[in-house]
């Protein structure tokens, strides 16, 4: 089923994110109508006030980016606000969207929601059928219940609200917080502060060994604007390379585009999550859609706009 966004009015919910900005920068290319609000406009917590600015702005699609994100620190020390805000931001967004006859949803969601366990790659059938990992289970729950959300309003209402689930992302618009960062954001501003202070080494939670996969932020925008406008079902779609690498490698490779010489240094004392985390996309790639940044260049890239945006980041 084809959905064409041209001529079209979009609503990116949450495109100050690095997601958000990314399918903003993305759909400049598509002839539409964007539309964003800031919090300062809209508590996308408070279903009053996301009823009534949608009601005012009616989109024609909605891309639901917003979303409290954090790593497993910020997950571990904020259960209570992962789970409450993001299945009220999804609830009140998809809701409204059904009420105001939107015409097409997507909900991104996060590879987190399968099982600690996962067979790999981890395939969308894998959705549920066991364990999380216990360091983002908050945020894991809310992500599965916007999944559920849109399977059931399509169910019961026809509504085309359709989910992705992209893997680890990494790009321009990244949160570098000192406590919330995510492992890419963390990893390149402990190098870039290292090699700025002439340090001699650099610190890496964990052992190193899990395995992990990276997609650079812009290739996942328009992974999702392949699917919005190509895909029309009730089961979610993975978005990701189909290849990983372990945090030991990546943590070098980071150390190599920052280009510090010291030493790489593990702390074992800290949790390394889950052991293995690669996205089956072959359901992805069968519908003609493959990544096209390698991670060298996309690293290169990430780096050049943390440079260029130093004095904007909440850098440590």
């Amino acid at each position: 089923m084809s959905f064409q966004l041209k001529n079209k009015t979009v609503w990116v919910a949450g495109h100050k994110g690095m997601v958000g900005g990314a399918l903003t920068r993305r759909l400049e290319q598509e002839n539409c109508t964007i539309l964003t609000c800031d919090r300062s406009e809209v508590d996308l917590t408070r279903q009053d006030q996301v009823e009534a600015w949608m009601k005012e702005h009616q989109p024609n699609a909605v891309f639901v980016a917003a979303a409290k994100v954090g790593g497993i620190h910020a997950n571990n020390t904020y259960p209570a606000q992962f789970i409450y805000q993001n299945l009220m931001i999804e609830c009140n967004i998809i809701h409204a969207a059904h009420r105001n006859g939107v015409e097409k949803l997507m909900f991104l969601g996060s590879s987190c929601i399968y099982p600690k366990m996962c067979p790999q790659p981890m395939n969308e059938e894998s959705l549920m059928t066991g364990p999380l990992e216990p360091t983002n289970e908050w945020y894991a729950v809310a992500k599965i219940a916007g999944i559920k959300l849109c399977q059931a309003y399509r169910k019961e209402y026809g509504d085309d609200f359709i989910s992705v689930m992209p893997t680890n992302l990494y790009g321009s618009g990244d949160n570098f917080h000192p406590d919330n960062a995510h492992v890419p954001a963390a990893l390149l501003q402990r190098f870039h502060n290292a090699q700025e202070n002439g340090d001699e080494s650099v610190v890496v939670w964990g052992t190193g060994s899990p395995k992990r996969e990276f997609l650079y932020v812009d290739d996942m925008a328009d992974a999702c604007i392949y699917v919005m406008e190509n895909y029309s079902d009730h089961e979610h779609v993975n978005i990701g390379t189909g290849e990983d690498i372990s945090i030991k490698d990546f943590a070098q490779k980071i150390k190599d585009t920052v280009g510090f010489e010291g030493a790489l240094v593990f702390d074992t004392s800290k949790p390394d999550g889950t052991p293995r985390k690669l996205m089956d996309v072959s359901k992805l790639t069968s519908m003609g859609w493959t990544a096209k940044t390698s991670l060298d260049d996309g690293l290169k890239n990430y780096y050049d706009w943390f440079q260029n945006n130093i004095e904007q980041l909440r850098v440590a």
